[in-house]
């Protein structure tokens, strides 16, 4: 970017055109976007188009069905939802000084962190520090991460990504949990008192999609073993549909141990699954300063996380 391009970044764009961009992208419409900050249409187009201007690029792209930003406009809505977030950081640090710890925490969670870690720590810290607000966006890995990145997420806890997801990112480790092979109490896999991975490649499944560390992971393992991984398969990541497909059929399912200890219906299978055992800890943004209220959160995720961890069973069990 040459120095015309830092000047008029550094003196004159706004705050509310930022506001504006990250608007605009969000919805995908003008209208829509200028709606939102009360700014009349038209207002929103000149500014855009003065923006682009001034910058000797184009930030969107004009269709019938809205707009869409360019490889440049991705670029600057980026830095300006983080420029965005701090200055939220602030606004929160400022007020948690004069009346006392407050503030919002945008959280998001895998699965892995739904069914215990995440709610004992928003449970702790709604009675530590009620002034803290949260908000929870559940998703999997390529939806969560991006947003992280861009600022619109302060932390996401569950399944520690893979070494490519991690480029921008700091991850810290809070235990080790190992992943149990679920199917509905009664099946007849059920039964056994022991299990190889031989003996469920021919059964039908519920996988988590390609993309995801875990979904790796076990086909990992079974290629390991010799043998081909199941190709008889339904993907979903939704607990609630997963969990009535398991009790009204004879499909498995491979989820985190503490997902299924809080299942009714089904059994865990007595089999091992070391090679499928999962890092769980809290992703955040590299080299950025945590608000007050994100950090206070982490504590009671770091004191939870403790008592997880003494009470986690062994990956070498089958559970």
């Amino acid at each position: 970017m040459s120095r015309f391009h830092e000047n008029f970044l550094l003196s004159r764009l706004k705050l509310r055109q930022l506001k504006l961009l990250a608007a605009v992208a969000q919805e995908g419409n003008i209208l829509r976007g200028s709606q939102i900050l009360n700014i009349a249409q038209p207002a929103a187009t000149k500014s855009i188009k003065e923006l682009e201007e001034a910058l000797g690029v184009q930030l969107f792209e004009r269709s019938s069905r809205g707009v869409t930003p360019t490889l440049y406009g991705d670029v600057i809505i980026k830095h300006a939802k983080l420029i965005l977030t701090q200055l939220r950081h602030a606004s929160e640090e400022l007020q948690s000084i004069e009346s006392g710890l407050s503030g919002r925490v945008f959280v998001g969670t895998l699965l892995a962190a739904s069914p215990t870690l995440l709610p004992r720590s928003l449970a702790l810290l709604r009675a530590r520090r009620p002034g803290i607000a949260v908000t929870v966006i559940e998703g999997t890995i390529d939806k969560l991460m991006p947003a992280l990145r861009t600022g619109d997420l302060d932390v996401v806890l569950g399944r520690l990504p893979d070494f490519r997801e991690r480029e921008g990112l700091e991850q810290e480790v809070l235990y080790d949990e190992p992943i149990a092979i679920v199917a509905r109490e009664g099946h007849p896999l059920a039964a056994k008192s022991a299990l190889a991975l031989a003996d469920l490649a021919d059964q039908s499944w519920i996988l988590p999609p390609p993309e995801t560390s875990l979904r790796r992971q076990l086909m990992f393992a079974f290629r390991r073993a010799g043998i081909e991984p199941p190709v008889d398969a339904i993907e979903s990541v939704s607990i609630l549909t997963n969990h009535s497909l398991l009790l009204e059929t004879d499909l498995l399912a491979a989820i985190p141990y503490q997902v299924a200890t809080v299942q009714p219906g089904l059994a865990i299978l007595p089999i091992s699954m070391e090679a499928t055992a999962s890092r769980i800890g809290a992703t955040t943004r590299a080299n950025v300063t945590p608000s007050a209220a994100v950090s206070c959160f982490m504590d009671m995720v770091r004191e939870v996380a403790e008592t997880i961890r003494a009470d986690m069973p062994s990956a070498e069990g089958g559970g």
